[in-house]
């Protein structure tokens, strides 16, 4: 039987003096799967992903990443096999250009110099950024801020990607090569989005929250074009499937 790329069981966090924002969460995700977390704001997304990198310590319930739990021994295990993409961009790129953003990572586990710089070349070009190793990022489009920060988490080869809003701000040329690259990566991808198309366009399954609760998971198709449940949990019909209908 093959071990879940994660495993979330009973998973609550509660921020210190406020409300519980994520309630009894339980799922599994399958290797080289992509799903789609989705919900009003607050409805506990963000919490989440960071719940599963091991931003934040769970307040209850257990959270297993291929196989291994959250402790201090297998934490730095974790680190190397999980990467997160945050929803602003100009939150992992603070260097001067975007080759050394890219390069912090590798640096970082004290590789060779020889191989940082392969790394580097392998990840740009898998972005479509090759050309822009030496540009500072403040120069960069939002796409291409958007591509460079995930460059900088696919440097090392993580085996799992969280992405949060990845397609917030893009232009819609921008957005369709993002989708087109979701789609090519060989990670298991947790993507949380607004953007129900992307959603739609990227991951076979997608998990519904409300209220830092799982209201449904299964087949996006499914859950996607649930024009009573979606509205019932503050969102609406992705545009495309809305244009469909004719709503």
């Amino acid at each position: 039987m093959t071990t879940p790329a994660i495993c979330v069981e009973s998973l609550s966090y509660t921020y210190p003096h406020a409300e519980q924002v994520v309630v009894d969460l339980s799922f599994c995700v399958d290797p080289g799967e992509k799903i789609g977390i989705v919900g009003a704001n607050g409805a506990g997304k963000t919490t989440l992903l960071m719940l599963l990198c091991g931003l934040i310590p769970p307040s209850g319930g257990r959270i297993e990443i291929s196989g291994l739990g959250f402790d201090k021994k297998s934490l730095p295990v974790l680190r190397r096999i999980i990467g997160m993409v945050f929803q602003n961009p100009d939150d992992q790129l603070f260097t001067g250009r975007v080759y050394d953003d890219v390069a912090f990572a590798p640096r970082n586990a004290r590789l060779e110099e020889a191989q940082v710089a392969r790394l580097v070349a392998e990840a740009l070009d898998q972005v479509g950024l090759d050309g822009l190793a030496d540009r500072p990022p403040y120069r960069l489009s939002d796409g291409e801020k958007r591509k460079a920060a995930l460059a900088a988490v696919l440097s090392m080869h993580p085996e799992i990607l969280l992405l949060d809003e990845p397609s917030a701000t893009l232009d819609p040329r921008a957005r369709k090569a993002l989708i087109r690259l979701l789609c090519g990566l060989p990670q298991t991808c947790v993507i949380t989005s607004h953007d129900l198309d992307l959603v739609l366009d990227t991951c076979g399954r997608t998990l519904l929250m409300a209220d830092g609760r799982v209201i449904a998971f299964g087949n996006t198709d499914r859950i996607l074009t649930d024009r009573r449940l979606l509205e019932e949990n503050g969102l609406e019909l992705p545009l495309s499937v809305a244009a469909g209908l004719g709503a």
